[in-house]
């Protein structure tokens, strides 16, 4: 069971790694269900299918649930394979492609729904001077014999999430997320806290109508406050300042949005009712104007941008933001190339998903070495064991890594890139993974083709665990204040052995446990009591059904209405719901037909929780 990494024979260990705030790719053991490209040179059309449905599956990861798998590399790879093999077969385009539409953030039916009145695109990205150098050769040969007054203006590309701001009159009138690029959710009571975002611009000339285009982003300092406190509490932590932005901006208590300390920067601007002019009258025919016109309302713009003259002072201004990088406050993974003449970005025009007239241009991830304190073998809900690394402390973008996971599927950051073998010690060996669970003794097995070890023990006390956080998380029932060091001890002194037993808990019971005193005892059980209202999908996906997310479950939700129908369905009727393929319905199938998760039902519904319609 060795996996190849080499450590000290005894530890303290001081095992050297490379490793990057970035995803890693499956590894060459891992299932690959694509068709190879060779046979896809026999075969286009089976491949085009397969790269149209991964991209979609990383776009859910991406922006609806904040846990994407691939680096921005990679996923821009498929998608710039799937443009190729799109313009080769012209008969196989389809408007639903997502080649031909802007990303979509996750929608949430908790906030209200409002229309953009321009659409909010994204950008296509690059991630060397050559296809920048590409870029400038199209538009030039685009905008013809007016490309002499071609110029440029470079901006850091914050990495946070994308938003509209709506001003009437010059009073803010609501605060849109990006959505599907014509809709988005109206998240203005959550950002409303931002000091740095003004109720009524300031000075004059503004219109009666615009909307301006910016960031809501986590400064490192908040991203590492909050980590801090999450830590100290055990929750799970947030994976970066992006995911933590996403997640606060959709936050249904304002108050809680605004203990995150959320911020804003803007830099663009969408409709616009009439032309956009400066105190003095004349028009704001610019991209670096518009920057200074931002500025006198007293909206936050960007720290610093660069107006260049042509590409070879935009690549300049790059090398000169990359230097910066390292001494800012807030997450950047890029620069944004943009044509500085709105005439010019007009001509140009845009695609179904981006404008032609910019460009992404992207850094390379952020690297450092570090050493290996120790290995520790973590079981999760499902069993599945994963080696995770303990390491020295070390700065990488912006935020203090402590731990790293060494599992192969590499969904999480940061990765492991490479072992320095060179700096091992001598008498360094071989990693040897464990053949029994380190939580119950259960002799690890590896399902027929599978690739991951697992726990077969369901009573497992860290497979219990991991499924109570599952279903206490706020992407479940949403229990406040259970989380993993309460759940622990409640697995610890036998008071829950499964999520039907939280709703047997008493307060005598809790008051016993170290830490929980009364008030928190009549705080969680209030918060357990609220839980058994909570929605039909909340249940579903609380529940852990295989290859069922919150995306799943509101399907299945919308589809079988109550638990009871669902536990009742079949495989072809599960099949039927949208979004659930062949083999999740053959797996759902299995679920609910055993006998332990019957029983499971039969406690919930004992215990007498009531969902509701979503």
């Amino acid at each position: 069971m060795g996996i190849g990494l080499r450590r000290w024979a005894r530890f303290p260990a001081a095992l050297l790694l490379v490793f990057a705030t970035v995803f890693a790719r499956a590894h060459e053991n891992m299932t690959d269900t694509r068709p190879s490209v060779a046979a896809a040179s026999a075969g286009d059309r089976a491949r085009l299918d397969w790269l149209r449905g991964e991209i979609r599956r990383h776009d859910d990861l991406y922006y609806n649930k904040a846990a994407p798998e691939l680096s921005d590399a990679d996923y821009d790879a498929l998608k710039r394979e799937l443009r190729e093999l799109e313009a080769q077969h012209p008969e196989w385009a389809a408007t639903d492609s997502p080649t031909q539409r802007a990303g979509v953030d996750a929608r949430d039916p908790f906030f209200a729904p409002g229309r953009h009145r321009a659409p909010m695109l994204s950008l296509d990205n690059t991630y060397d001077e050559a296809d920048l150098r590409a870029f400038d050769t199209r538009l030039r040969a685009q905008l013809g014999a007016d490309a002499s007054g071609l110029a440029y203006v470079v901006e850091p590309k914050i990495d946070g999430v994308g938003v509209s701001l709506v001003y009437e009159n010059g009073r803010l009138a609501r605060v849109l997320t990006r959505g599907d690029g014509a809709e988005g959710d109206d998240i203005t009571a959550n950002v409303r806290s931002i000091a740095s975002l003004p109720d009524r611009l300031a000075g004059a000339a503004w219109p009666a109508f615009i909307e301006i285009r910016g960031e809501i982003y986590i400064a490192f300092a908040d991203f590492e406050r909050i980590n801090a406190a999450r830590e100290a509490a055990g929750l799970e932590l947030f994976a970066n300042p992006r995911n933590l932005a996403a997640g606060s901006a959709k936050l249904h208590d304002p108050r809680e949005a605004a203990e995150r300390r959320l911020r804003l920067v803007v830099y663009g601007v969408g409709h616009c009712e009439e032309p956009l002019r400066d105190e003095n009258g004349n028009r704001v025919a610019t991209q670096a104007a518009l920057h200074g016109r931002l500025r006198a309302w007293g909206l936050p713009v960007l720290e610093s941008y660069w107006p260049s003259a042509d590409l070879d002072a935009a690549w300049s201004a790059i090398g000169e933001l990359k230097k910066m990088r390292a001494r800012l406050a807030y997450p950047i993974d890029g620069a944004v190339v943009k044509t500085d003449a709105f005439a010019l970005q007009q001509k140009a025009g845009a695609t179904a998903r981006a404008p032609r007239w910019a460009i992404a241009y992207k850094f390379a991830p952020e690297r450092a070495m570090t050493r290996v304190l120790a290995i520790t073998a973590q079981v999760g809900r499902t069993g599945v064991v994963t080696p995770v690394a303990e390491l020295e402390p070390v700065r990488l973008a912006g935020t203090t890594v402590r731990r790293a996971s060494l599992h192969n599927a590499g969904e999480i950051i940061p990765v492991v890139r490479e072992v320095v073998v060179a700096k091992c010690p001598v008498d360094s060996a071989d990693y040897v993974f464990p053949k029994n669970c380190p939580e119950c003794g259960a002799a690890l097995a590896r399902a027929d083709g599978g690739v991951a070890w697992r726990c077969p023990n369901d009573a497992c006390p860290a497979q219990v665990r991991g499924r109570l956080e599952h279903f206490a998380s706020r992407e479940c029932l949403a229990i406040s204040g259970l989380g993993p060091k309460v759940i622990a001890r409640l697995v610890d002194a036998g008071l829950a052995r499964d999520v039907a037993d939280l709703y047997k808990l008493r307060a005598g019971d809790l008051v016993k446990l170290e830490g929980i005193g009364a008030r928190s005892a009549e705080n969680l059980l209030a918060a357990v009591e609220r839980s058994k209202h909570a929605e039909t999908w909340r249940f579903i996906n609380g529940l852990g059904l295989p290859g069922v997310g919150a995306k799943n479950a509101k399907a299945l939700a919308k589809r079988f209405r109550s638990l009871d129908t669902l536990a009742r369905a079949t495989e072809s009727e599960f099949q039927a719901t949208s979004g659930v393929g062949p083999e999740t319905a053959k797996n759902l199938c299995e679920f609910i037909n055993k006998e332990e998760n019957r029983r499971l039902l039969e406690k919930l519904k004992a215990c007498g929780i009531k969902p509701r319609e979503s």
